[in-house]
């Protein structure tokens, strides 16, 4: 029996920083973009979902959100998987260029997948959200 997993990326496009209790909002100045915006695919294959940045990141992480639930962190600084995180899921990339693949996915998961990227700038650190 053939099930149908669908896979969403979420691509952020904006920014609030928090220096000293100031918020500065750097919107537009830092941004994700993720693609394939919808995936739909079988049990068994492989999917790939890429993050490009504008602004160089030597860290990034991504997340995968089912409904009603909080975002769970599967890869953090672009490669490393996070505890109970499974082996299908690797990540990759360099410079502003990255990939989330999920070799032989599951039923389990469907749902929206997001990139996060984190940049020092004058001395703060900035994220994505």
């Amino acid at each position: 029996m053939r099930h149908r997993i669908e896979i969403h990326s979420i691509s952020a496009r904006f920014i609030h920083l928090e220096i000293s209790g100031l918020a500065a909002d750097l919107s537009g100045q830092i941004t994700v973009t993720q693609t394939p915006a919808v995936q739909t695919t079988e049990a068994g294959k492989t999917v790939v979902m890429r993050c490009t940045c504008r602004i160089y990141s030597s860290y990034l992480a991504w997340y995968q959100q089912k409904p009603g639930e909080a975002p769970k962190l599967l890869i953090y600084q672009i490669s490393n998987r996070n505890t109970g995180t499974p082996s299908r899921f690797s990540g990759c990339g360099s410079y502003t260029d990255f990939t989330l693949t999920i070799s032989g996915v599951q039923i389990e998961d469907t749902g929206d997948y997001y990139c996060q990227s984190e940049h020092y700038i004058s001395n703060s650190w900035v994220f994505t959200q």
